[in-house]
């Protein structure tokens, strides 16, 4: 090689060499390789990983066995734990390990309620009640595993990344015996826990049934906790779910009062969700108790310390298409929570029948949960026709025989209101002639004279014609209360009476075939119903003899509307309670008599015909100031009209 070649080789040489130099990788795209390697490495895990999953599916589906390699198996399940181990511990944190575990069932139970607890989230998956059955005679359960979520919501240590949101219904409790504690005769308690790092840090629900009860204790304790929960974490939350099971015959009745109810610590008034439409209700104050609140049954969660303030706290309700659940309705609480070593919360569920006497004995206002009406409708309910029905119950007859004696017992309380209000309107009657007569007289006249000239003939006959209003007034507490009362008493359903399977639903004689229903009367034809809309025709055509409605255009419409009232009742109780049709049919048949007896022995049209003519020669009673400002005004209103 001469001189020249060794130089331009060398030249060659440094060239290379500085292309490579000044071409070499960054720290920071070194990196980037990396972990590049890395994430191709954890994908072709995962990629063999899911391979061996399709063989086994593959191979257990042809014959049931596969043909892998002992050491690929073991590669494969490593990474298959290591990845998941991976995500729980930074998922769950020092409660990982409790993110795996086998699902098992506890019962606790007394002679009331059946309670199914859950090793899953350590939470209430069933509760049935042993005294109920549904309309079809089967078990009644007021929810199950795939209808209800109970969970409590905190946030992880600071120590730990991620979201650091944890759920209780995604880890496994454990029981602390594999048999139920009796603490007396069909009382017992589970307790179950959900471990953190060590058996000293734990949450444990405690349930516990004492006596013959449909309340079941539920106690929370957080032990060794400080370091688990985040710091100064106060948020210990309870998410509540549940799509109510439908039990009745009828789930639009169910429907239309099936809500979510809720009582404030600081005030004695319970509130509630909307019962026709999707509501939801933040609540910025302690909350005492919530309930999810069905037609005859309920399930309340209740704290007596109360639940903490909280503006994100709710309660929710969402209507649902479906034959097999009513409403899905949701709570979401805080627990009066403060971080340390160790904190209990204690707490009772309700669950059980929506019984006036049952609910009134917990003092806590649950019995409002029953609807009742407008609070005077309320009053009558709670202190005349509820003690009356109960104390007929002692006697243990036929409800349909206690329907007939309450009845009859309002009928003749009510009589001498009825006597006062048939004497008013046989008063009418009797003078309806000469009104007919003043009325052309004055047929010219404006209105307001003829008015007047009309109210100058009943003082002079001393006769009010307001007076038939005031016991009407004094009857319709009572006639509304009857209406609340009836479709809201458990005790009717599944009670038979004649040819009525449950007084608390309606009676059907005939079903339509094929599905065939009429829009707004429904499937079937409902007895009662008939008889109550046959009883009523009678009845106005009884207290037609009885009364007068006078004459004009204004009297027909009364008429028409009159007789047109028993069809419009036909239509829109055939799908009511059988037990409050056949109450208006005993109470039509019931007055119809009262009127027949009323006319032949109490009342003599010809004595109060005398009676009035006596009156209207006597000097006319003063006019009251409410007709000498009626006067004034007409007075004033013709002088205008004159100018």
């Amino acid at each position: 090689m001469d001189k020249n070649s060794i130089i331009g080789l060398l030249l060659i040489g440094a060239i290379f060499i500085g292309f490579n130099y000044y071409n070499q990788p960054s720290e920071e795209e070194i990196a980037k390789a990396q972990n590049q390697k890395t994430e191709q490495a954890k994908a072709d895990s995962i990629a063999q990983l899911i391979q061996a999953e399709q063989i086994n599916d593959n191979a257990s589906a042809d014959q049931n066995t596969i043909n892998i390699s002992d050491e690929n198996t073991n590669s494969v399940l490593l990474i298959k734990d290591s990845l998941q181990d991976l995500e729980q511990q930074f998922r769950y944190g020092r409660f990982a390990k409790s993110a795996f575990g086998t699902k098992a069932y506890i019962t606790i139970e007394n002679e009331k309620i059946k309670a199914t607890i859950s090793t899953k989230g350590g939470m209430l998956v069933g509760v049935e009640l042993k005294e109920y059955k549904t309309w079809d005679s089967l078990p009644l359960n007021l929810f199950d595993e795939d209808s209800s979520k109970f969970a409590l919501s905190f946030f992880k240590s600071n120590a730990y990344k991620g979201s650091g949101e944890i759920l209780t219904n995604e880890l496994f409790f454990e029981p602390q015996s594999s048999s139920i504690e009796l603490f007396g005769a069909d009382n017992g308690s589970v307790s179950m826990r959900l471990y953190g790092s060590s058996k000293d840090q734990y949450i444990e629900y405690i349930y516990g049934l004492t006596g013959d009860s449909y309340v079941l204790d539920f106690n929370v304790n957080f032990v060794g906790m400080n370091d688990l929960l985040r710091d100064n974490n106060n948020d210990i939350r309870i998410n509540w779910d549940m799509n109510t099971l439908s039990q009745e015959r009828t789930i639009s009745a169910e429907n239309a009062i099936t809500t979510v109810f809720y009582k404030y610590l600081d005030e004695k008034d319970v509130d509630y969700l909307s019962e026709t439409s999707d509501d939801e209700e933040n609540l910025g104050r302690s909350v005492h108790w919530v309930g999810f609140k069905q037609q005859y049954f309920a399930s309340v969660l209740i704290c007596n310390d109360g639940f903490t303030n909280d503006n994100d706290a709710k309660v929710r309700i969402d209507p649902l298409t479906s034959s097999k659940y009513t409403k899905a309705m949701s709570a979401n609480l805080l627990l009066p929570f403060q971080n340390g070593a160790a904190s209990s919360e204690n707490m009772q569920f309700y669950f059980g029948p929506n019984h006036y006497q049952t609910l009134s004995e917990y003092d806590i206002q649950l019995e409002e949960m029953i609807n009742l009406g407008w609070p005077v409708i309320r009053q009558v309910s709670q202190w005349v026709i509820i003690p009356i029905f109960n104390w007929l119950d002692d006697f243990n007859i036929s409800y349909g025989i206690i329907i007939l004696i309450l009845t009859l017992v309002i009928k003749i309380a009510l009589f001498p209101i009825t006597y006062k209000n048939y004497k008013s309107s046989a008063k009418m009657k009797v003078l309806k002639p000469e009104i007919e007569e003043l009325n052309k007289k004055h047929e010219k006249d404006d209105a307001m004279k003829k008015q007047q000239a009309t109210m100058a003939l009943y003082r002079k006959a001393g006769v009010n014609p307001m007076a038939g209003c005031l016991p009407m007034l004094l009857q319709m507490p009572i006639l509304y209360a009857m209406f609340r009362f009836f479709p809201a008493s458990i005790e009717l359903r599944q009670e038979s009476f004649l040819w009525a399977n449950d007084l608390s639903s309606y009676d059907s004689i005939y079903d339509f075939p094929g599905g065939f229903e009429i829009p707004f009367y429904g499937d079937h034809i409902s007895l009662f119903t008939v008889l109550m809309a046959v009883s009523m025709y009678f009845y106005t055509k009884s207290n037609s003899s009885m009364t007068s409605m006078g004459s004009g255009p204004q009297a027909a419409q009364m008429k028409i509307m009159t007789n047109f009232m028993p069809f419009m009742m036909l239509v829109f109780f055939n799908n009511y309670s059988a037990g409050l049709s056949y109450y208006y049919f005993l109470a039509n048949c019931i007055t119809i008599f009262q009127q027949f007896a009323i006319k032949q022995w109490f009342i003599d049209e010809d004595v109060i015909h005398a009676q009035i003519q006596e009156n209207k020669k006597k000097p006319a009673k003063k006019k009251s100031s409410f007709q000498k400002r009626l006067e004034e005004m007409s007075k004033q209103q013709r002088a205008k009209s004159r100018k």
